[in-house]
């Protein structure tokens, strides 16, 4: 009796607490006076499910805080990844600029490779059949001036990879030599005559100069540049400092920039020592976002270390992807070929009808250095012309411990030379092997031609037999990628009458 009385009463009190809420739960749902006809597209579930992110969870709209921690760890790895591809042409000329000092040069220096350039110096996709002279060109402290001997080739590139001016022969200079004066960024006063004038928006610039061989004597070639190259500031210009130069050859330097965390350490370094301006405002914005400011140090916490950790692996495998395995055949010259370029329209800018290229921009600055008009669109019978492919005719990555040849049908259009070069899938320098030049070159020589003109060059651990002048050395283990260059390319290079052949596995 007694608990039918108490159960009872727990209905009646049920009952009448319903009949209180009732009324609340009426005013939740009843209409303001003033309500839109608010569409479903532009609200936010309280429950949102994602592949990435997992749950993400809200209060009418309103994060919940595991969603805003969840949120924001990803905008600081996303943005860390965007640093690393945006941030790639800085880091690279900054580790250029880093090697070259590790190697014995200061500002004023000149480095030259006088018995041409090997393995052992770690460059990206470099090339071993000229004379390379480098050099910091520093206006922090005021205009620089350098003169410029006759007979050369190169251009002058910002702290941010942006080109600058030529030098030699694509240069206002025309290959005659000549005296340039480089200008800071914030540069007013009087400009005196008698030079060619370059203005820079950094403070720090690279000068990545080629002298071809003359009379295939390396003595003289180097002999020639030192007679004639200077670097000094325009306060100087009446009583200039003696030349500095440091032979680079077989120097074990790096020039490579990092992969791992301290990218953006390299990376903070050019922010801090470069004009707060000297970059696009939407790049500096992206890296003070993950802590890169200029005048503040750059010590991420535990939590933000963690995260750029990640996000330099993942923009590593992104650079890697995008030069590696381009997702479209935009930048592939030909349909029916595996060779292709960073320089798609032939914009050293990397510019397509009022678009910036972004994916081409970090392929071409991930896997080279130097940026020059002349290297994206050359001229008939001038400059050089590049195609590059880490792919067999297949589309299979190059293996090092396979062998493969590759045609090049006659007549070749080159009016100076023709080269091939293999690189490191790793490192992305020179392919280290037994052999010097780590490639091949058609003023070999021990090359041979076939029975039709063309040239067939075969790449292995080993050479096919009695093919041993045509032949470039890979390593078991190792991936690989090559550049064939036309130096004065001609017509049929550029109207796409003549086609290299793919490079394709010997069974």
């Amino acid at each position: 009796m007694k608990k039918a009385m108490f159960s009872a009463v727990m209905i009646g009190l049920l009952n009448q607490s319903c009949q209180q809420e009732a009324p609340k739960t009426a005013e939740k749902v009843a209409q303001p006076t003033y309500s839109a006809n608010v569409p479903e597209y532009i609200t936010t579930p309280d429950v949102v499910e994602t592949s990435r992110l997992g749950r993400l969870d809200f209060f009418d709209g309103m994060p919940s805080e595991e969603t805003v921690s969840k949120v924001y760890d990803q905008l600081d790895f996303s943005r860390g990844v965007e640093t690393f591809l945006n941030g790639c042409p800085a880091a690279s000329i900054y580790a250029f600029l880093r090697g070259m000092k590790e190697a014995g040069m200061d500002t004023f220096s000149m480095g030259i490779h006088e018995d041409l350039l090997d393995a052992r110096s770690l460059w990206l996709t470099p090339n071993t059949t000229v004379v390379y002279c480098i050099a910091e060109i520093n206006v922090k402290d005021g205009p620089t001036v350098m003169e410029v001997p006759p007979g050369v080739l190169g251009p002058v590139d910002d702290a941010y990879f942006r080109w600058v001016v030529d030098v030699g022969f694509t240069g206002p200079d025309r290959g005659q030599g000549g005296k340039y004066l480089f200008l800071p960024p914030d540069y007013k006063g009087e400009i005196p005559e008698g030079y060619f004038v370059a203005r820079t928006k950094t403070y720090r610039n690279w000068l990545l100069m080629r002298a071809f061989v003359i009379d295939g004597d390396l003595k003289k070639t180097a002999a020639h540049i030192k007679n004639h190259w200077r670097l000094y500031p325009l306060k100087e210009a009446n009583n200039p400092r003696q030349p500095h130069f440091v032979d680079l050859s077989g120097k074990q330097y790096n020039t490579v920039h990092a992969n791992d965390f301290s990218f953006y350490e390299e990376l903070n370094a050019v922010v801090q020592y470069e004009p707060a301006d000297a970059f696009n405002p939407e790049h500096t914005g992206l890296w003070a976002s993950v802590g890169i400011k200029k005048g503040q140090a750059f010590s991420p916490d535990e939590r933000m270390k963690k995260i750029l950790t990640e996000a330099a692996a993942v923009g590593n495998a992104t650079a890697r992807a995008l030069s590696y395995r381009p997702r479209s055949r935009a930048p592939y010259f030909y349909d029916d070929r595996q060779w292709y370029t960073a320089f798609v329209g032939g914009s050293h800018e990397f510019m397509d009808n009022g678009e910036m290229m972004l994916d081409f921009r970090t392929f071409m600055h991930y896997m080279a250095t130097g940026i020059t008009p002349a290297m994206a669109q050359s001229a008939v019978g001038q400059g050089s012309a590049y195609a590059f492919t880490p792919h067999d005719s297949k589309g299979k990555y190059l293996d090092g411990g396979k062998t493969y040849s590759v045609t090049l049908p006659a007549p070749i259009p080159a009016k100076d030379f023709w080269s091939f070069v293999v690189y490191s899938g790793q490192h992305r320098g020179l392919l280290e092997t037994d052999q010097r030049s780590a490639g091949i070159d058609s003023k070999n020589p021990d090359i041979k031609p076939n029975a039709d003109g063309s040239y067939t060059v075969y790449f292995g651990p080993k050479p096919p037999t009695g093919k041993e002048g045509n032949w470039v050395q890979t390593m078991p283990g190792k991936s690989w990628s090559v550049l064939i260059r036309l130096y004065g390319p001609l017509e049929p290079w550029f109207d796409k009458t003549w086609k290299p052949g793919d490079i394709e596995l010997v069974e």
